[in-house]
């Protein structure tokens, strides 16, 4: 499933409110709480990275993997969870306006 503009970042930050992982920890959770639906692939997810750490919303630390191997683990930021409950606010509002728009399909008018 393709993802609007601007989601996966969202995305991400509400994965890293549960505990700091690394780009894999990430791309696995999203999957597995999105029932399989999401698939992040790599070449967008660290782009995503790398931008929320610029923008100060994520921090990273390098760190030993369960798999006991060294991985880059992200972090949430206070400034991250701000901008977090912001982006959860406008997306509660674009899911309303959605849900108002496509409602229940009927026979249009057909019968």
């Amino acid at each position: 499933m393709d993802l609007l503009q601007g989601t996966l970042d969202m995305l991400v930050l509400r994965t890293l409110v549960l505990a700091p992982l690394h780009g894999y920890g990430i791309s696995k959770a999203i999957r597995n709480h999105s029932g399989d639906a999401l698939e992040i692939e790599f070449g967008s997810l660290y782009p995503a990275l790398k931008r929320l750490e610029a923008k100060g919303w994520i921090s990273a630390k390098w760190a030993i993997s369960e798999h006991n191997r060294r991985a880059k683990f992200y972090r949430l930021t206070a400034a991250g969870r701000k901008q977090l409950y912001r982006e959860h606010s406008k997306w509660a509002d674009f899911v309303s306006a959605v849900g108002q728009i496509m409602g229940p399909i009927g026979d249009g008018g057909k019968s």
